[in-house]
């Protein structure tokens, strides 16, 4: 009878813990998780980029006190933080190459907002750009390889040494350098200048949260990873990438106008993060007939040819202080 109880207590744990290694274990339910908790954080991303936009304006409008005193525009870096952290969660449970094109979510979002909310314009360019990005996401979240590789410590080591990264950062640090005094030195005050140098900040991030988020993931469940010197360098790229992206992106909504810095941050965050990843990691072996393979290149091409759509007809100029009175 004692036997029979204690087997009966200890019955719920073993059936606890056995779901929860099949939730770990399962890639399917690990690419949805990662793709909803993406959706909520570029959701949340539109909505900080609306709100700091809409504090640079009241600003220009009063000519008061800097944009950094407002209380609204700190609102809005919480949450792109928030997002951000989302975006960062997600990454532990999906590929790069999966959620990165998910930025569209934010496109979407961010045109939706800024015509109610900044009373900004929507051209049929828009919806026919909105139709394709969103089309691209969908083909692409659906066929996409799901072979999911448990990153180790000892694996990004292996990539961080490897000849084709390092050739691929130092090329990344000479065009950064020089966009960089284009950008300062030169004055060079276009949105694909100051775009490209969140871009290049990008691909580091998106390499660096990958590697973080990943060896976390394989810490709870199990193998500790965050005793290797790679964790800490990686958290220190992350944080500093990040925190430059800020940066260089508040400039750009302070110049340019929503719907512009929006769908080009998307286009050029997705593709730096194909390349970075491409660099990183190892290529996702198909499925039989060989779909997935096929598919996502497209649908990669179709959702940029969206957003690339979306901000067509106009040659990008900055706007004037003067002009959102």
């Amino acid at each position: 009878m004692e036997n029979s109880s204690s087997f009966n207590a200890s019955a719920p744990v073993i059936s606890a813990e056995a779901l929860r290694a099949e939730i770990l274990e399962n890639p399917l339910q690990n690419y949805l998780l990662g793709i909803i908790i993406s959706i909520c954080g570029n959701v949340l991303i539109s909505v900080s980029l609306n709100i700091q936009k809409y504090a640079h304006v009241r600003q220009a409008q009063r000519g008061s006190k800097p944009y950094y005193t407002s209380r609204m525009w700190w609102s809005g870096v919480v949450l792109m933080g928030i997002g951000e952290l989302g975006n960062f969660a997600a990454y532990g449970f999906a590929p790069a190459s999966l959620i990165a094109p998910l930025g569209c979510v934010s496109v979407i979002a961010s045109a939706v907002i800024s015509v109610f909310f900044l009373k900004e314009t929507v051209r049929a360019s828009d919806i026919v750009g909105g139709s394709l990005a969103i089309t691209g996401t969908y083909v692409l979240v659906t066929f996409a390889p799901h072979a999911s590789t448990h990153i180790t410590a000892h694996l990004v080591q292996y990539y961080a040494i490897s000849w084709h990264f390092l050739l691929y950062l130092f090329v990344e640090v000479v065009l950064f350098c020089i966009l960089l005094y284009l950008y300062k030195r030169r004055g060079v005050k276009h949105i694909v200048i100051v775009m490209l140098l969140v871009a290049l900040l990008a691909s580091l991030t998106v390499i660096s949260v990958k590697a973080v988020s990943g060896m976390i993931t394989e810490s709870i469940k199990g193998q500790l990873q965050l005793i290797y010197p790679i964790f800490y360098v990686m958290l220190v790229v992350m944080v500093a990438s990040c925190a430059f992206q800020i940066k260089f992106l508040n400039q750009a909504m302070k110049m340019f106008d929503a719907t512009e810095v929006v769908p080009i941050n998307f286009v050029f965050f997705t593709a730096s993060a194909i390349v970075a990843g491409g660099t990183c990691s190892r290529p996702p072996i198909p499925p039989p007939g060989g779909k997935a393979f096929h598919s996502t290149p497209f649908s990669h091409f179709r959702s940029m040819l969206g957003d690339g759509v979306m901000n067509n007809p106009t040659f990008v100029q900055p706007v004037a202080s003067a002009s959102c009175s």
